[in-house]
């Protein structure tokens, strides 16, 4: 009997929840739960149709839980193996000196979406429409990578973003998703949504100064890191995913 079908949930869940919550999975399959206190243990809203699909292909093809549970576990030993080692390099915007270290903020961030295969998480303070970004954001979800930013709001800014939201630069790009940390989630007034990073597929991550807008990208004098390997990006995207999990960061209101 063929398992196309399951192989290929199996790889989407996995690359959808990230190591962590693979490995719980995991652990939840073996002790022979049943999808629907698998789904609401893991509570994960970014991942729920991939886990999902998966619970059922498992069913279907009728796979043993300890099986499908050895098949995540073996990405998850995958991911630890593509981490052991970390390559690093400088990133800047802005006027350049002879010997500039490193690559420019433009060219990394359109290079880590287009390094997504299966997910990408970025987190902006400002943000505006920026041709080459919002082109290769729609590159990535027309491919079937999950996109999701999250952005400040003006109200969250308390008067220091003026303009439209910053959300309104990624409002077009069919298939993405928008993420915003609810006044409610803030624990005390001037709180903001302050970082800059983007993270494809746990093992790439761009942090840097610059927010996604033509002026940090190509005109400001920026600074970022580009971390491809090791432990950290995992570390961030699960850090992101569970502030998403627990309610922190919430979808944009109106968003399906």
């Amino acid at each position: 009997m063929s398992r196309r079908r399951f192989e290929s949930a199996v790889a989407t869940a996995a690359a959808s929840l990230g190591p962590t919550r693979t490995k719980a999975l995991a652990t939840l399959l073996v002790q022979g739960r049943s999808p629907s206190y698998i789904l609401g243990r893991l509570q994960t809203p970014a991942a729920l149709e991939t886990v999902s699909s998966l619970l059922a292909s498992i069913t279907e093809d009728g796979v043993p839980s300890a099986e499908a549970a050895a098949y995540l576990r073996g990405y998850v030993a995958s991911w630890v193996r593509q981490r052991e080692g970390t390559e690093t390099r400088a990133v800047w915007s802005g006027p350049s000196t002879p010997g500039t270290p490193g690559r420019s903020t433009a060219q990394v961030l359109t290079e880590v979406v287009r390094a997504a295969e299966h997910r990408l998480v970025a987190m902006t303070y400002s943000a505006r429409s920026y041709a080459p970004l919002t082109a290769a954001l729609s590159e990535a979800v027309a491919r079937g990578v999950t996109v999701d930013i999250v952005v400040e709001t003006l109200e969250g800014a308390g008067g220091l973003l003026s303009g439209s939201e910053p959300a309104d630069a990624f409002s077009r790009i069919p298939g993405l998703r928008l993420w915003h940390w609810p006044m409610a989630q803030r624990a005390s007034p001037g709180s903001r949504l302050h970082a800059k990073l983007a993270v494809a597929d746990d093992r790439l991550l761009f942090l840097t100064s610059a927010n996604l807008t033509a002026a940090g990208a190509e005109r400001n004098i920026e600074a970022g890191v580009l971390l491809d390997g090791g432990p950290m990006p995992g570390r961030m995207a699960d850090h992101i995913r569970e502030l998403q999990r627990r309610g922190v960061l919430a979808r944009w209101p109106g968003a399906s």
